[in-house]
């Protein structure tokens, strides 16, 4: 696949940003985010009322209104400062023409050639927070891509932007369009030598393939997940919800992955990434801006003597979830509140350099209404992230919205055995 960079500019507000603007303080758990930007890719079928070109510019146009209102997302992040520097020069737009089919694209099992797709940004202080790359296919198709800056946005506030920039598309104009609040920081301000945490380091190459779950094998691994008898049943008590069942039964084939490459069971820690809005007692907006998230963890105890159970994995991590929120829900201020959630990153780094057990990382856009993404042109018919670099297993929603597709990133003998795990194959389509 051969992509050719057709243009390259930036693309600032419509109206330059007010100077009381100028300055946002980031918040203290933006500062605990990785300097890296994040993927998210949408796949758009061609459009008979529009080529490619006439869509690019309606995106530009759209983009360069709607970041009257994230003003933010035009700036740059000031690290040692604390702060973004809201200075209006732009998000960085690129324009691609991709050879061969977009459907050949999404079909296809190599799942490393969606990093053509990608701008490549180079972390310093002149780096745009966001960046954009419009492919065009010789079909007429479109993956759109955005790269934004960890440093700012999280999942959903990434999620709102895109739905945003489409309703402004759409509507040619941003009126009705929810404004975001820039209020974070308020809640927790920035603090003084905070180190971010660190990417995980890179070591062997990492393959990366995509596992579906349609909705009736989910509905399988539910039943499997009720047990057998009554001490099981009450860790289950409550109907495990699709990611929950899905996360549980990817834990037990990577437990037994590991069981294979070392003789024996090991212990292992489960780290899951939870969406805070709604889930603390102070009160911040939905629609604010920024990361609020944290990291829950459950546990495995790897006993030599142990059976792994599908059953006492969902109890394990439904248990580590509600336990977490409902420890969001006990701090009053947002010092108490940032501490917890600094423990929790800095508890994963640390489980992370130890080496002593295995440590699994999962992060989830289920829900996410990423498929709602309509510019004008319909809603994506797929919507994806990057292959991975380190270890790691991503989800995301089938179209449909009953079904779920994992991203899993191994080292090439991890994934032969997981990919050849009888129960993966029996559960999921691979691709």
């Amino acid at each position: 696949m051969k992509v050719q960079i057709l243009s390259r500019k930036f693309i600032k507000p419509a109206t330059p940003t007010p100077p009381h603007l100028r300055s946002l303080k980031v918040s203290s758990i933006d500062q605990l985010q990785p300097p890296i930007h994040a993927a998210f890719i949408l796949y758009y079928l061609a459009n008979g009322d529009e080529n490619g070109d006439h869509r690019s510019k309606r995106l530009e146009k759209s983009l360069s209104e709607i970041l009257t209102l994230y003003y933010p997302v035009a700036g740059r992040y000031i690290r040692d400062k604390q702060m973004i520097d809201c200075n209006d020069e732009g998000v960085e737009f690129l324009e691609a023409q991709v050879s061969g089919q977009l459907a050949q694209l999404i079909q296809g099992e190599k799942l490393e050639e969606l990093n053509h797709l990608l701008p490549r940004p180079i972390q310093s202080t002149s780096t745009p927070v966001a960046l954009v790359q419009v492919n065009m296919f010789e079909c007429g198709g479109l993956a759109m891509v955005l790269l934004i800056s960890h440093n700012i946005a999280d999942g959903i506030a990434t999620t709102s932007f895109l739905n945003a920039w489409a309703k402004a598309c759409r509507a040619e104009g941003i009126n009705g369009v929810v404004h975001p609040r820039f209020d974070l920081a308020s809640y927790f301000p920035p603090r003084e030598n905070v180190p971010a945490m660190q990417p995980m380091k890179f070591g062997v190459p990492i393959i990366t393939r995509r596992f579906v779950f349609n909705g009736e094998a989910i509905s399988s691994l539910k039943e499997i997940a009720k047990g057998g008898d009554s001490d099981s049943e009450s860790l289950t008590k409550h109907q495990p919800s699709r990611v929950v069942v899905v996360t549980a039964f990817l834990w037990k084939v990577l437990i037994a992955v590991s069981k294979a490459r070392r003789g024996n069971l090991r212990p292992s820690i489960l780290f899951h990434s939870l969406n805070l809005r709604g889930r603390t007692a102070l009160p911040i907006s939905d629609d604010s801006f920024g990361n609020l998230y944290m990291v829950a963890n459950a546990r495995f105890g790897g006993d030599s003597d142990s059976k792994v159970e599908l059953h006492e994995l969902v109890g394990s991590l439904q248990s580590s979830i509600r336990d977490t929120l409902d420890d969001c829900m006990k701090p009053q201020n947002g010092d108490d509140l940032v501490s917890m959630v600094t423990n929790s990153m800095r508890n994963l780094q640390e489980e992370l350099q130890s080496g002593e057990i295995d440590i699994y990382k999962f992060t989830s856009w289920c829900r996410f209404p990423l498929f709602e993404v309509d510019f004008g042109w319909g809603k994506p018919i797929w919507v994806s992230n990057q292959p991975k670099v380190v270890e790691m297993v991503s989800l995301t929603d089938t179209k449909d919205g009953d079904g779920i597709e994992a991203w899993v990133g191994l080292d090439e003998k991890n994934m032969s055995l997981f990919q050849n795990h009888p129960e993966v194959k029996a559960f999921t389509s691979q691709f």
